[in-house]
């Protein structure tokens, strides 16, 4: 692609990343999930192991280690030994020279204000906001309660937490509980500014869940990111997950419908692990002859850099400095 041409491209986002999952067991038992194990039937993650992992990743190119955990219910006697091993493991990639990223469920105040000092962003996805799924694939979610989830979405503006979250699509919500999702997102964000990007999940289904929902189709995944770019503001990236989607035309669809980051791309997809992530090479190739040009990003935008602590704004700017000198 020529110097004009490049100028002329649509940036298309992604964060070179690296899964560390603290524990697969949850409390929750979505009948959609292909993650969880019942509680007490998992060895915990050891700084030992998890050191030794990214050591490994430090040559690789990876950039955000995203922590994501099953859940310890809130007054399990082991929640705070389960709180206190994520944020060692936030502190031991920091060491190793990477961006940390937390998705653990919903947190106390006290525990997000906590993993603040040690994540450049962190993230909750919404989901649906509609009640009606806790008579179906969430009766038995307990942390699955919208105001919940809600509710995490203003601490984390209230922290100051450049967040991520996002709708899990083809649950049994109608197409009037997706844009009431939708706008609570972008509602929240009008109060705190703290959205960084919102991720649209279609369901599909994996080898491990109880639920025999179908996949959500494509044709409505589109249309669907269309919806999400009028409702939400601007400065919000919308994120889809490539491994999701089965061509390259509907990837590029989707692009062409407002779609602008493909998320963390790393060897494993630890929610969706039926369905292994794309690599460069074959996104490149997805993407050649077309107007958009892949280019990787941090887990945290350049807006929110102010407001993260003065060592993390440290440790970013560094990275920043990186790719700026890879390009």
């Amino acid at each position: 692609m020529s110097q004009a041409s490049r100028t002329a491209a649509s940036p298309v986002t992604y964060s070179p990343a690296y899964t560390l999952v603290p524990t697969y067991e949850c409390f929750n038992r979505c009948s959609y999930c292909n993650f969880r194990v019942d509680p007490g039937q998992d060895r915990w993650l050891t700084l030992e192991a998890a050191a030794s992992r990214l050591r490994a990743l430090r040559s690789q190119g990876i950039i955000e280690i995203l922590l994501l955990s099953g859940e310890v219910h809130p007054e399990h006697p082991r929640r705070a030994a389960w709180f206190e091993r994520i944020y060692q493991l936030c502190e031991l990639a920091l060491e190793l020279g990477f961006l940390p990223h937390t998705n653990a469920g919903p947190l106390s105040y006290r525990e997000l204000a906590q993993l603040r000092q040690v994540n450049v962003s962190m993230g909750l996805m919404l989901e649906q906001i509609t009640p009606s799924l806790l008579e179906t694939v969430h009766r038995h979610a307990p942390s699955k309660r919208p105001a919940l989830r809600l509710e995490q979405l203003e601490w984390a503006g209230q922290l100051q937490i450049p967040f991520t979250t996002g709708l899990l699509l083809g649950l049994g919500e109608t197409q009037a509980d997706r844009i009431a999702t939708l706008t609570a997102i972008a509602q929240t964000h009008q109060r705190w500014g703290q959205i960084q990007e919102v991720i649209l999940q279609p369901h599909s289904p994996g080898q491990q869940q109880a639920w025999l929902g179908a996949a959500f189709p494509m044709d409505d995944f589109v249309a669907l990111i269309q919806t999400a770019r009028q409702i939400l503001p601007a400065g919000i990236a919308l994120q889809i997950p490539p491994n999701l989607i089965p061509s390259s035309p509907t990837l590029l669809a989707c692009l062409e419908a407002g779609a602008t980051d493909l998320g963390g791309i790393g060897p494993k997809d630890e929610v969706n692990p039926s369905y292994p992530h794309p690599q460069n090479r074959q996104l490149l190739y997805w993407l050649s002859g077309s107007r958009f040009l892949l280019q990787p990003r941090l887990p945290i935008y350049p807006q929110y850099d102010p407001w993260l602590p003065p060592g993390l704004q440290a440790a970013v700017r560094q990275w920043r400095e990186r790719l700026l000198h890879r390009s």
